[in-house]
């Protein structure tokens, strides 16, 4: 499918006019145009480009009552070019593919996900570059969704489904996010099934699972949540928004992919770069009990985490059962601060894009 087989519907008055570029916070507003396309009667009809709207549902419909939705994120950076740039989108496109197939949504074979997708996402870029930053550390996020539209209260697949996507203009998720962040280790409520469960899929149910939780953390003091397994609750999982990574005595140790971690694309990519790199890495589970052996020895290098909305984002502390564990180097440690600057370097265009996992979409002149 070609950009031509969309149809487009500008808006009257674009609203980016009215948009503070100084302090956009993290999905609070949204650009003028949202790409969508309808399951109906067992095929996926008319993509088409239009105005962001509020949607007209029924009270009914099967995704309010039994969840059945899936998204993805990824983000475009406006180059020192003047280009946009997204990184490693067709990644997000077979994620997104492998959530629809755990919800048990009719998606379209990946390769076509992917080419709508991409199209979808150029054309939405193009149109609504005025809304891309300019500022170092800001970006356009770019969220895929796609929802059960059907209205019925049985307790089945649902028969119609919209995909959406649409895009925000964001700044950095955590602030300040290189002064390090502090986690508290959650060793009562469970993310994600360690076995058959949703973890590895992108879905509404993981996140309304850890709203409590994350809730609770930061009435307490702290940022995010550092998931344990859901069936001993001894083995590190991932953060609320990020995988995680330990650097213990040289040794950048991270928790496999197993069915319960998401398998994160800058995840991959850091994976990538410390390959690149000769630096040591060890994909384990890893108890909890170790990350504090590992503090109390000294050896606790650095611990930073990596996920599309963060980057590489440096942990300053860990609280567990009521103590708290400072990393040794003040954040960012010296390989954090590498992964960061290469990985940002290269959404930016400012270093060379060695694995081809940017998109370039060449903007208006003038853009």
């Amino acid at each position: 499918m070609q950009l031509s087989d969309f149809p487009v519907t500008p808006v009257e008055r674009s609203r980016v006019g009215d948009v503070d570029f100084e302090s956009p916070g993290f999905g609070r507003i949204f650009s003028d145009h949202m790409f969508s396309m309808d399951f109906r009667n067992g095929a996926w009809v008319e993509p088409r480009i239009h105005p962001y709207a509020p949607l007209e549902l029924e009270p009914g419909v099967a995704m309010l009552h039994y969840g059945q939705t899936v998204f993805d994120g990824y983000k475009a950076f406006r180059g020192a070019d003047g280009d946009a740039r997204i990184f490693r989108p067709e990644r997000n496109a077979q994620r997104l593919h492998d959530s629809c197939l755990r919800l048990c949504i009719p998606i379209m074979p990946a390769d076509e996900l992917r080419e709508i997708l991409l199209n979808a996402t150029r054309e939405l870029i193009r149109l609504d570059h005025a809304w891309l930053p300019t500022a170092r550390g800001q970006s356009l996020y770019v969220r895929p969704l796609i929802i059960a539209t059907e209205s019925t209260l049985e307790v089945r697949a649902a028969t119609d489904y919209r995909f959406m996507v649409m895009t925000s203009p964001v700044g950095a998720y955590f602030g300040d996010q290189l002064d390090g962040i502090a986690l508290k280790v959650e060793d009562r409520y469970t993310r994600a099934a360690t076995v058959g469960g949703l973890g590895a899929a992108k879905t509404a149910a993981n996140y309304a699972a850890s709203l409590l939780p994350g809730a609770e953390s930061r009435a307490e003091g702290f940022d995010q949540v550092l998931w344990l397994d859901g069936n001993e609750h001894r083995y590190v999982e991932e953060v609320g928004a990020m995988n995680i990574f330990f650097k213990i005595d040289g040794t950048v140790v991270t928790p496999p992919l197993g069915g319960s971690i998401l398998p994160g694309v800058v995840r991959d990519s850091t994976l990538t770069l410390l390959a690149d790199w000769g630096v040591p890495v060890d994909e384990r589970r890893i108890e909890i009990g170790e990350v504090v052996d590992a503090f109390h020895a000294g050896t606790l290098e650095e611990v930073f985490g990596a996920g599309t909305a963060a980057v590489i984002c440096p942990v300053a502390s860990i609280g567990y059962r009521g103590e708290v564990y400072r990393v040794a180097a003040p954040p960012p440690g010296e390989l954090t601060r590498m992964l960061y600057d290469e990985l940002s370097g290269i959404q930016y265009g400012e270093r060379e894009d060695r694995h081809g996992w940017v998109m370039r979409v060449p903007l208006p002149d003038g853009a």
